[in-house]
């Protein structure tokens, strides 16, 4: 299988990348391709299953452009020529809703939700979904979150998308009323996911918890620590991500 995992940062990127080396020491990976828009690109193999570490900028929308280029960009230099990706993956660091996800741990997502894209009404928040507009979630394959959140010691939970990091104590509460069984926010997640179902591909998220959502206090921020989190997450993961696109495989073959 291919799989394209997205990033906002470049740090988050390397995170990534680390976890997927089989032996860091050894010299030789792939330098980084630029693809059109100028995002940057690295070539992970493992086992059984080919990736792709994209750089795709910060926020929904530039997650959205930069996954959706990725998708249509075929790369010359895929084993055999180029080939589909089978699924799309989210990843990065982002805020945890606390205590269920405490700083340096890993959440996955059993649900892409886009938390602040609707209206305020004098009768409270409507998201798109209620106002008519479209979804605000998108789930990922049961069974994959699953075995993800399993492998890697993570909450299995809705992941929120913001545009606008929560920074109140007053914010924190309003998100956790709405979405009781969040487990982290971060702001990439559902434009990834966007771009992932215009290409009928199936989406997954992972978060490494740096900070809590909640009043912004840089001071207690974890980043080296999540970032550690999320190499050792994606260490474990590989295999997972190759054993679910050989089975998906098989069903194609059968069907």
């Amino acid at each position: 299988m291919r799989a394209l995992i997205v990033t906002a940062v470049a740090a988050e990127a390397d995170s990534v990348a680390a976890g997927l080396t089989p032996h860091p020491d050894l010299s030789g990976s792939p330098e980084p391709r630029t693809l059109p828009g100028g995002y940057l690109i690295t070539r992970r193999d493992l086992p059984g299953l080919a990736l792709d570490v994209l750089v795709g900028g910060v926020g929904p929308a530039a997650a959205a452009a930069a996954t959706a280029t990725a998708l249509a960009t075929s790369l010359a230099d895929a084993p055999g020529g180029p080939r589909p990706y089978g699924l799309v993956v989210s990843a990065g660091i982002g805020g945890g809703f606390q205590p269920a996800a405490p700083v340096g741990s890993l959440v996955v997502a059993d649900a892409v939700v886009a938390a602040d894209l609707g209206a305020e009404t004098p009768d409270g928040f409507l998201d798109v979904r209620e106002l008519g507009f479209g979804r605000t979630v998108h789930l990922p394959p049961a069974e994959l979150a699953a075995r993800a959140a399993e492998v890697t010691g993570a909450l299995l939970a809705p992941v929120l998308t913001v545009s606008t990091v929560t920074g109140t104590a007053e914010g924190a509460a309003r998100l956790a009323a709405r979405h009781p069984l969040a487990g982290a926010e971060a702001m990439e997640g559902f434009g990834v996911a966007e771009a992932a179902a215009a290409h009928g591909l199936p989406v997954l998220e992972i978060r490494a918890v740096s900070n809590a959502v909640g009043p912004r206090d840089r001071a207690a921020w974890r980043i080296g620590e999540a970032l550690a989190a999320l190499t050792d997450g994606f260490r474990a993961l590989g295999p997972v991500l190759a054993n679910w696109g050989e089975r998906q495989h098989e069903q194609h073959e059968q069907h």
